[in-house]
């Protein structure tokens, strides 16, 4: 028996006396049978039945004014539990019941345990508001409350098990299909609704941008990808995969039977008031059909150029060339890189009931109210270009092309540009530079490129560190300047930030934010398009006109203790 629990059991002792709950003779037959045990007191004294745990946790907490607390009559909120992982409430004996505000309500079993409640102030950073339960319904509940997903999820899987498997043979495909026992077996209110349900529900809930189901010869994988990087999430039996494919290609309209080509499609769920789309792609792999589901949820989306967090000379340079009456520009970066919704954010900027906004994407993600948006659809015939021309017969003051991808694309929507249409779009290129001789490339004029075109902004989406669990180390300028940055970004050595990892958070990181490389076109660039000179040496003269590289950018926010280093040097390459 440890310090902290005799000292505990002699606190009880005397406050048991005190109030003449028991006489001397049964509380100290009851300390001897714990110390001979290793148990608590309390524990001991509810086994020997000499005392129920309420009448213990109700004298406690009359001589420490500490209200009770039934724990099995309470559902601790998500809140709570995120503010403290399970492991270290499981060390301190303690499980939080509700989190509002900054205030956190703890159930506790030693409430005299003075440096345990500073330590879970400080781990915590909340005020504390404890309120005393047992230790041994304390640890039976951290680990039901904790679990709860998991323990749904597994009652789930049994439920599924013990529905027949349908298979269909790769030689048999051509035969007649009985599809009754499919949607039955997919149908509202039988097991795999409510797995696939809780699947899409935790996922919107983690604040997850796509969901994996991935089928392996004996197991099937499902992962959520939260800013930017893929996490497993659960290891599913194999036996279900054909159930949960069948409802999720039911939700999507997809054709079940159809399981040796790849599908497309969508569905909308209301989630806690609001509506979720998702955005279903089915592919055949080796073991199955791999589905990956893209949620789009508008709660997760801030159109507004100031959230973003570009750099105060990119974002201002940014502003001036959506605020021009013509022109073009063009954002670019990989696949997931923020573009559509730095470019939502921007005719969010400059919407106005006197304008005609009109948008060709594919697909539209997200519904702008008062723009006009055009879905790409090849198989009607409509693709970018169609749909641009189309467009410029509709009087358009603003369009928005979703991507160029083509010569015929881009022929058009520089010849909008000229002809006093503001075209915000984006290519798939490296950084803004290479954007210029990207366009040459695919056809276009050099002086056509040099007069269409306001600005090139190159972006990344980068992670944020954890507020919570982020911890500081010191380093030297040196260093720092080594890594890219500038003689006047730094003074003296600095104290940067690294990952850490809590329930907060994923890997030390929580939540992303944007790196602008805006280039501005200004004259002495346009001479060297016209010039037909190289990217790197457009590059080095727009650095010197004071563009802030991808590189730059991600290192000034390590400074401010916005990301880490370690995060810059995986999003961006080295100037």
């Amino acid at each position: 028996m440890n310090l902290a629990t005799l000292s505990f059991d002699k606190r009880v002792r005397n406050i048991l006396l005190k109030h003449e709950v028991l006489d001397e003779e049964s509380v100290d037959r009851g300390m001897a049978a714990a110390q001979e045990a290793g148990r608590s007191l309390t524990s001991t004294l509810v086994q020997m039945g000499v005392l129920t745990e309420r009448e213990l946790i109700g004298v406690v907490a009359r001589e420490m004014r500490i209200p009770p607390i039934d724990l099995d009559k309470v559902e601790p909120d998500s809140a709570a539990l995120e503010a403290l992982p399970q492991q270290t409430a499981l060390d301190y004996g303690v499980l939080p019941v509700s989190k509002i505000g900054n205030t956190l309500t703890i159930a506790v079993s030693n409430p005299f345990d003075i440096v345990k409640l500073d330590d879970l102030r400080i781990l915590t950073r909340c005020d504390l508001r404890p309120v005393i339960s047992s230790v041994d319904t304390i640890r039976r509940l951290i680990d039901e409350r904790y679990n709860a997903d998991q323990k749904e999820m597994n009652d789930l899987f049994e439920g599924v098990i013990d529905q027949p498997e349908l298979e269909f043979a790769d030689d048999d495909l051509d035969d007649e299909i009985d599809l009754s026992d499919l949607s039955d077996l997919s149908g509202e209110g039988s097991p795999v609704v409510k797995l696939v349900n809780l699947i899409i529900y935790k996922a919107v809930k983690e604040r997850s941008s796509d969901i994996h189901i991935e089928p392996f010869e004996g197991r099937v994988r499902v992962r959520f990808r939260q800013d930017g990087r893929l996490h497993e999430v659960f290891n599913l039996p194999r036996k279900i995969h054909n159930a949960i494919t069948s409802r999720i290609k039911i939700l999507s309209n997809l054709d079940i039977a159809e399981k040796r080509k790849s599908q497309d499609g969508k569905f909308q769920i209301r989630i806690e008031s609001r509506q979720v789309d998702f955005r279903v792609s089915v592919l055949p792999v080796v073991h199955g059909e791999k589905i990956v589901l893209r949620i789009l949820d508008a709660k997760n989306i801030t159109l507004s150029l100031d959230t973003l967090g570009f750099e105060p000379h990119a974002l201002e340079g940014f502003r001036r060339a959506v605020t021009s009456p013509y022109g073009m520009i063009l954002v670019t970066g990989p696949t997931g890189s923020g573009k559509s919704t730095t470019l939502y954010s921007a005719i969010k900027e400059i919407l106005n009931p006197e304008s005609n906004f009109v948008t060709v994407e594919d697909p539209v993600e997200y519904q702008l109210d008062g723009v006009c948006q055009v879905h790409v659809n090849p198989k009607r015939g409509v693709t970018f270009a169609t749909a641009l021309r189309s467009i410029l017969r509709q009087d358009p003051d603003v369009i928005l092309v979703g991507e160029i991808r083509d010569t015929e694309t881009v022929e058009v929507a520089v010849k909008a540009a000229l002809t006093g249409h503001l075209v915000l779009s984006t290519l798939h290129t490296n950084d803004a530079p290479s954007t210029v001789t990207r366009m040459i490339d695919m056809g276009v004029d050099p002086f056509m490129v040099a007069s269409s075109v306001l600005m090139v902004a190159a972006q990344r989406l980068c992670r944020k560190l954890c507020d919570a669990c982020k911890e500081p180390f010191s380093t030297t300028r040196d260093s720092v300047l080594r890594l890219g940055l500038f003689d006047e970004d730094v003074t003296g050595d600095v104290t940067i930030y690294k990952a850490k990892g809590c329930t907060k958070c994923v890997e030390g990181y929580r939540g992303r934010f944007a790196l602008l490389e805006a280039m501005t076109l200004e004259e002495d660039l346009k001479r060297l398009i016209l010039d037909g000179r190289s990217a790197l040496e457009i590059k080095k003269v727009a650095i010197e006109r004071g563009m802030i590289s991808l590189r730059r950018c991600g290192l000034l926010n390590v400074l401010r203790g916005r990301t880490s280093v370690e995060e810059v040097l995986r999003v961006t390459l080295a100037d």
